[in-house]
């Protein structure tokens, strides 16, 4: 979620108007429509301070990312005996050299 709709979703729970928030935050409406900008990205302490003056709490967390591979492959293949993954790797080796020749042919180029 961007910063700019947090603290829109915060201000309308909250029951506030730009105006009521700029109050708070003494500045103008204008520069809460703009922190509420999809495009906003406001310092953490400027996002910190709106979010309490709407009654809410900032909280920030670090997690790794998602793993981009899908692991029931890695799990499946260290099923496999050493040799099982080489022959595997092997074919799959082979399927790709004939793959690109055979584009390379469809193109006109040289085998």
């Amino acid at each position: 979620m961007s910063p700019g709709r947090l603290i829109r979703e915060a201000r309308r729970s909250a029951g506030l108007t730009q105006q009521a928030l700029a109050s708070r935050l003494g500045t103008t409406q204008s520069a809460i429509a703009g922190l509420e900008s999809d495009r906003a990205s406001p310092r953490v302490a400027t996002l910190e301070r709106a979010l309490r003056a709407c009654g809410r709490e900032l909280s920030l967390s670090a997690r790794e990312p998602k793993s981009s591979i899908d692991e029931t492959l890695v799990s499946a293949n260290l099923k496999f005996t050493p040799e099982q993954r080489l022959r595997a790797f092997q074919a799959s080796y082979n399927n790709v050299r004939e793959f690109a020749l055979a584009a390379r042919q469809s193109i006109g180029g040289v085998a």
